[in-house]
Order: structure tokens, then sequence, then C-alpha cells
């Protein structure tokens, strides 16, 4: 079946009633698909947009119950492992050193230090460093001796009742004037506990 197209020739838009059937038929699809379009940008889309920000709320919502529910439902483990962490926190705290006992921790270094049979050069402060929550107390360490004496000497001072760590460790061998030692230099630290704020 062929269209004749002649017969869209000089339609007249005032008399629309006189179009030929197939003129009709086109511009009758041409307006619902109009109005089909105009109504869902209208009436639809934004539902459409309500409904998908909805279902991401509860997405989200699920997630958090979720996350809630497990708290809940282990409550008393979570506090069971607060006041673990506490404790801990605690006893970790009260190894650090007060203020006026730093003095005392380099007498304890250079007792240890002694006692495996080394020989001091340097042992000196060096500028407090301040963290958050506690304050780092540097200690410049040079000593003098065997390999083995350092490993004694190391093992010792983390034996301290105190928090202690030692750092930037550098040995040198043959010092002079003491055939078969060694030169030993590193940083200690020790912390003292501040809370926030102070």
């Amino acid at each position: 079946m062929d269209l004749d197209l002649s017969q869209f020739d000089n339609l007249d838009l005032n008399n629309i009633g006189q179009w030929p059937k197939a003129a009709k038929i086109v511009l009758s699809v041409v307006l619902v698909a109009f109005v089909g379009y105009f109504a869902f940008y209208v009436l639809v889309s934004d539902k459409i947009t309500q409904l998908d920000k909805e279902v991401g709320e509860e997405v989200a919502l699920k997630t958090e119950y979720q996350a809630k529910y497990y708290k809940a439902a282990n409550l008393e483990l979570f506090r069971e492992q607060m006041e673990e962490a506490e404790e801990l926190f605690a006893k970790q705290v009260k190894r650090l050193p007060e203020s006026h006992e730093t003095p005392g921790l380099l007498d304890d270094i250079t007792f240890v230090g002694t006692t495996s049979r080394l020989s001091f050069v340097k042992l000196n402060w060096q500028p407090e460093i301040e963290q958050e929550f506690y304050t780092e107390l540097p200690i410049e360490v040079e000593v003098t001796g065997s390999y083995h004496d350092f490993g004694e000497f190391v093992s010792k001072i983390s034996g301290l009742p105190r928090i202690v760590t030692l750092q930037d460790f550098n040995i040198q061998g043959n010092v002079e004037g003491m055939e078969g030692s060694l030169s030993l230099t590193l940083q200690a630290k020790t912390y003292k506990y501040r809370e926030a704020g102070k």
C-alpha cells in the first residue's frame, strides 16, 4: 500500500476536520506523544526522583540499623572490652615517669649501662616534643663496649619499670685507644602523659 504524500500538502490548521484521515492520524500520534511526554515530565519524573531518593535513604537506614543492632546485641561484650582497655591504659600510664622521676631515669640508664660493662661518652636530655596526649622526652646516648654488651644493655633497658624506647641506632667500630671496642649511639625516648588541653 503506497502512501500518497500529496494529501499532506496545503493542510489548514484552522480546518482540521477537513484533513485527510492519514493526516489526522499523524497529528493524533504527535499530540498523544507530546501529551504523554509532558505528563511524564510533570507528573511522573519528580516522583521517580523522589522514589530513588527514598530507596537510597532506606538502604542507609538499613545499614545504620544493622550497625546499631550489632552494637546492642554485643553491648555487654563491648563494655567488657572497654573496661579491659581502660585498665590496660591505666597500667601503661603508670609506667610513664612523673616529672619528678625523669632525672632518676638517667640514673637507671647509667646503672644498666655500667652493669652491661659499657662506658658512657654521652647521656644528655634533648628538647621535649609535645604531642596531643603525651610529651616525648628524648635522651641522646653514646656508649662504648662490645657488641654483646650492647645487646645486654638494650635487653636491660626494655626491662626497666618505666617505658623507654630505643631508636636511631648507629654502631661504629674500633674506638680510638680501645682495641676491639665499638661505639654505639642511639636515641632513647620516654614519655609523659598529659591530658588533652593541658
